[in-house]
């Protein structure tokens, strides 16, 4: 099976592709119609999609606020050692932490970046520390609450072609 990084992409495929980042619960026959693919074409293309690790997820986007988390904060975390083995127990809480929707090692002063939702801030306090208390490597966080969200989403820019949906 192909990585993705060696998968070979076509005009349908991105077609598909874009559909579906627009809405995943289109029927494979409506996609098949709008790309002049058959249906059976269409699940194929979109099982090795899936396969291969285009598509990594299929998931409703929630709105947080609707369901009693308000607060978006963005967590800057800044700790003394990035080996990996000092960083371990820090990633795995990052992992089993739900109230954390994305976290990504990054460059510059801070060496992590987290988004976070939470309740309230006494929600956010009992995150951080179960995230950072008593981790001795975790020098410091750096906390930004989100105003207002001016654009949420995980959309991929695909290259345009003649099968762009």
């Amino acid at each position: 099976m192909p990585t993705p990084s060696t998968l070979s992409l076509d005009d349908f495929d991105l077609a598909i592709l874009t559909l579906l980042q627009r809405d995943n619960t289109v029927a494979q026959r409506d996609i098949a119609q709008t790309v002049h693919l058959s249906a059976a074409a269409v699940q194929r293309r979109i099982r090795r999609l899936r396969d291969s690790g285009v598509i990594r997820a299929e998931t409703a986007v929630l709105d947080a606020s609707r369901l009693g988390r308000p607060l978006t904060l963005l967590v800057e975390v800044h700790v003394h050692d990035e080996h990996p083995l000092r960083t371990a127990g820090l990633r795995q809480r990052i992992q089993d932490e739900a109230a954390v929707q994305q976290c990504y090692a990054i460059t510059g002063e801070a060496d992590y970046l987290l988004v976070i939702t939470a309740a309230t801030m006494a929600d956010f306090e009992a995150i951080t520390t179960r995230l950072f208390g008593g981790d001795e490597n975790v020098r410091r966080f750096r906390t930004s609450v989100a105003l207002n969200c001016l654009k949420v989403g995980l959309q991929v820019p695909l290259p345009g072609g003649p099968l762009q949906a």
